[in-house]
């Protein structure tokens, strides 16, 4: 063999691994049983181990047996966001994957689904699986679809089909095994392969699926072919609505709303979105791309364009063509870019989010946020109207900045909460960028966004690579962007202390209110005009920096609004003097967003109802805007048209946010006040200097929050002259109340501990409130109490513990007529301290009570209830006390009926004026209903 020969055999050995690389092939029959909602399967995978590591086991995705049960990663996930229908769902609803057999290389391989994961399997092999070799799997299973009710993929109502993740692929290898567990996040991390599927089903169906080619021989029988894929996504509709455009770059089939736009239209808004995106970004991965209404629902354009159609403010161009730009964008994204899923995810969302914006500027440059209602009388007016389309992104990350549950970008998506994963974090990626071009002040973001997406099109990458080309492409030095802006929640947060005018020179000292680094842009302006821009880095706590004067009569940090800083109301400086810069009342109805250069003060009518002020109309005065602030004050004057007086309430707190990794996150401090009646024409006066700390989980997924609070409650009660109080008119008490709270739909668990003190008593008292859904969908809730005076000089049972209806002499319940012993106000029933339903004779205690509150479901919502206690007063002996009934929990905690059937006073149902013995619970509050539906995005 000659010495040329000799040198090129490696060169050939090394030809013919690179074309093994990447080689999984996936070869697929699957036969749908519409009848059955399920997919028989039988499957051929030749894995290819293209890592540098001898595997002696391999793990595979199986995400369609995350449906199985209710203990699964995806049913917990359900759970965590306050998700109800998956657990009570019928088992018929829910999927799962049922394997027949599983062969390696024609022998029975040993396979296990992983304990805490059930959606990974675990085969382990007989021999080692050498880099660049080569192993055949085969697989008998039978699928069983879930409903889509739960991610919107599986068997819909009206018999079509939406497959997606429905099959069993390789889990991906990267410096180990990524075990990623469904959690309706829709990133199956997956090697990628080519995939031949032949797909069998009944005839009435249409075959809409993302292969790059579809070839159907005969009705029914479908072959799907797609190279160098994750997956092939499914979708069999009796009744097709897809449409397909042509286009010299890619074509795009789908069914997404096109609200007025006829096809021409259409045609030429998707031609204007790929060509944007092709001349932007780059090559799409394939000719091919399906964009179907689930990936607009899963993934939408949140904001005014979700609005229904009669009120919705923005043309119909535009609407269809920012909704068909994010879904082609995301797509074209996930199916180009081989990165890490769910670490690494931030990456892909920071090229989405950066593309909309540049998107808009450079087609809609005009756009406000509101669209055409920032040209409507009465709301042009307000700031908000004023704010770009483009404002949104900083605007919606800040929300969660100033509610102190902002992420850092890198953070896993499965542990980010909903907001954040849906849309803060995204929003906060691309305003990364955003802020880079600012600071860089040129053009060479918009090339390193090309340029990276351009080297890694359809490869694997990772963060080092994203990192390395922009550090390499930066003409400044950009380790905070890393450090500190990607990696950690550090607040970027600057004002200017002073200025100091000094010849043609301003002497500017800028103080950092926070402890991170970075960049902040320094503008001069003259008469509402730029007249100069300096960007000021290495700031510390403060910074002196010498600037031309240039004849500005104002400076102004973050003139542009570019960087994503916590607090924009102190940045401006005027150079006119003193009073030039003190800020002007503007009163604004309802709520507004800040406007720095105002004290803004909200307003608002309110009504409430109490029996003794009757209905109470009223005039609500604040100062919270979109964004929370630190001090918000609250005052609600009213007039009760029953009383015939002004009554109503204030508060002013002050909030410290904490963002250490410490337990601790907020300190309160806050006073407020109450003026209502109490009785006919007795009113009552409370005030409450309070302080509380809040303690969280460090996983901020997590819904277990800790609370210390400790409040001074000073009461003043008018008195009759006809009816002699039996206790003090006047009285204060000290309180300190520890609250655990860890609220779930599944298991339910909040206990406080209380402590109070008084000139004539002191007590304690333990609270735990426990809730279970069991498995076979049935409810059981446990209440136990326990309280005990420490002394008690009192001559009355005003502050003693009561059995079903407490006195409320703190004035914290919101009871509609307090004072009430008959009619239908004194059956409204606050379960606290006894929790009894039943109103049993003396009900109070002055010594100690202990009691216990359970139900239990019989049917959905009907549950049987029964409460048993023991209370002692002093002197006499201890009684025994118990009650029973139904219970309609038709939503806990705000709406329920109480019907007693047995208790101490004998069988109830049966005496008597029953409908005077039904008790019920109904929550009027706006603020306190809503939590009803934040709650699953906070």
């Amino acid at each position: 063999m000659s010495t040329t020969r000799i040198y090129f055999v490696p060169y050939l050995l090394l030809f013919f691994s690179v074309l093994a690389f990447g080689q999984h092939k996936n070869t697929i029959t699957a036969t749908l049983q519409a009848e059955e909602n399920s997919m028989v399967i039988s499957q051929e995978i030749t894995y290819t181990n293209e890592t540098n590591t001898t595997l002696n086991e391999v793990y595979f995705n199986d995400w369609s047996h995350s449906f199985s049960g209710k203990n699964t990663p995806l049913a917990k996930r359900f759970a965590e966001e306050y998700h109800r229908n998956f657990h009570l769902a019928r088992k018929r609803k829910r999927g799962n994957t049922n394997i027949k057999n599983f062969t390696l290389n024609g022998s029975a391989a040993n396979w296990e689904r992983l304990d805490e994961q059930v959606d990974i399997i675990k085969v382990t092999l007989d021999s080692p699986l050498q880099p660049n070799q080569s192993i055949t799997f085969n697989l008998n299973y039978t699928v069983k679809l879930p409903s889509d009710e739960f991610t919107r993929y599986g068997y819909k109502n009206n018999g079509d089909f939406s497959l997606r993740f429905w099959y069993i692929t390789p889990a991906a290898y990267r410096n180990g095994w990524k075990l990623y567990s469904n959690k309706n996040l829709d990133d199956l991390y997956t090697e990628q392969a080519e995939h031949d599927i032949t797909l069998i089903y009944p005839k009435k169906y249409n075959v809409v699926s993302s292969a790059d080619t579809k070839e159907e021989s005969e009705k029914g029988y479908t072959k799907l072919k797609g190279a160098n894929v994750k997956e092939i996504t499914v979708l069999l509709r009796q009744n097709s609505e897809f449409k397909t455009f042509q286009t010299d770059k890619v074509n795009i089939t789908t069914n997404l709303d096109a609200y007025g736009l006829d096809e021409k239209m259409q045609a030429i808004a998707v031609d204007k979105v790929v060509q944007f995106i092709y001349e932007n970004l780059g090559e799409f991965p394939r000719k091919e791309m399906l964009i179907s209404r689930i990936d607009n629902k899963k993934n939408p354009v949140y904001g005014l364009g979700q609005l229904p159609s009669f009120i919705r403010p923005f043309t119909d161009d535009f609407q269809y063509e920012i909704k068909i730009l994010k879904a082609i964008l995301t797509k074209n994204l996930e199916e180009s870019m081989w990165m890490d899923t769910r670490t690494e995810k931030w990456i892909s969302d920071a090229l989405e989010t950066y593309m909309l914006m540049v998107y808009a500027e450079t087609h809609y440059p005009n756009m406000k946020l509101t669209g055409g209602l920032s040209k409507v009388w009465g709301i042009r007016s307000y700031e908000f109207a004023k704010l770009e389309f483009n404002d949104q992104y900083p605007f919606l990350f800040m929300l969660m900045a100033r509610k102190n549950i902002d992420q850092p970008l890198s953070t896993s998506k499965d542990s980010l909460v909903k907001f954040n994963n849906n849309i803060a974090n995204k929003y906060k990626a691309g305003v990364g960028l955003k802020y880079l071009k600012s600071y860089f002040d040129n053009t060479v973001i918009d090339e390193f966004v090309k340029e990276f997406y351009t080297k890694n099109r359809l490869k694997k990458a990772t963060r080092a690579d994203f990192q390395n080309l922009l550090e390499s492409k930066a003409p400044k030095d950009i380790n905070w962007y890393f450090d500190n802006y990607v990696d950690s929640r550090k607040r970027i947060d600057y004002k200017i202390k002073s200025v100091e005018k000094v010849d043609d020179s301003l002497q500017v000292t800028i103080k950092n209110k926070y402890d991170g680094n970075f960049p902040i842009s320094l503008f001069g302006i003259k008469n509402d005009t730029v007249v100069s821009k300096h960007w000021v880095t290495d700031i510390g706590e403060k910074k002196t920096v010498t600037i031309p004067r240039e004849g500005v009569d104002r400076l102004v940090l973050n003139y542009d609004k570019i960087i994503p800083e916590f607090n924009q109301r102190d940045n401006w400086k005027s150079l006119n003097g003193f009073f030039a810069n003190n800020k002007k009342l503007k009163f604004t109805f309802f709520k507004d967003a800040e406007n720095p250069h105002y004290n803004q003060i909200f307003f608002v009518p309110i009504a409430q109802f109490n029996l003794y002020d009757g209905f109470t109309p009223g005039m609500r005065f604040y100062n919270k805007t979109f964004l929370t602030k630190r001090l918000l004050y609250d005052l609600k004057p009213s007039y009760g048209l029953r009383s015939q007086k002004v009554v109503g309430s204030g508060s002013v707190s002050y909030r410290h946010d904490i963002e250490s990794k410490s337990d601790l996150y907020f300190a309160r401090f806050s006073m407020s006040g109450n003026y209502y009646h109490y009785e006919e024409d007795l009113a009552y006066t409370r005030f409450v200097p309070k302080v509380t700390f809040g303690f969280r989980n460090p996983d901020f997924r997590s819904n277990q929050k800790e609370f210390l609070d400790f409040r001074y409650v000073i009461v003043q009660r008018e008195q009759s002259e006809l009816i002699e109080l039996e206790n003090e008119p006047n009285y204060s008490v000290f309180n300190a109340r520890y609250v655990y709270s860890n609220p779930d739909p599944i298991r339910h668990l909040t206990w406080f501990t209380d402590f109070q003190i008084a000139k004539r008593f002191s007590k304690v008292s333990f609270n735990l409130n426990y809730r279970k859904l069991f498995q076979d969908n049935r409810q059981l809730n446990v209440r136990f109490f326990v309280g005990k005076f420490l002394f008690n000089d009192t001559n009355s049972d005003f502050f003693s513990f009561a059995l079903d209806r407490p006195t409320d002499y703190l004035f914290d319940y919101n009871y509609y007529g307090r004072s009430e012993d008959e009619g239908l106000f004194s059956q409204q029933l606050i379960v606290a301290e006894g929790g009894f339903k039943s109103k049993l004779d003396n009900p109070f205690a002055n010594n100690w009570i202990g009691t216990v509150n359970a139900s239990y479901s019989i049917w959905k919502w009907i549950e049987a209830y029964g409460d048993i206690g023991m209370i002692k007063n002093t002197n006499i002996n201890t009684r025994f006390v118990y009650d029973s009934g139904i219970r309609l929990n038709l939503v806990p905690d705000y709406f329920e009926l109480y019907f007693p059937v047995y208790s101490n006073n004998g069988w109830e149902i049966a005496q008597p004026g029953f409908d005077e013995r039904i008790r019920f619970i109904v929550t009027l509050s706006p603020k306190t209903l809503t939590k009803l539906f934040t709650r699953k995005w906070f």
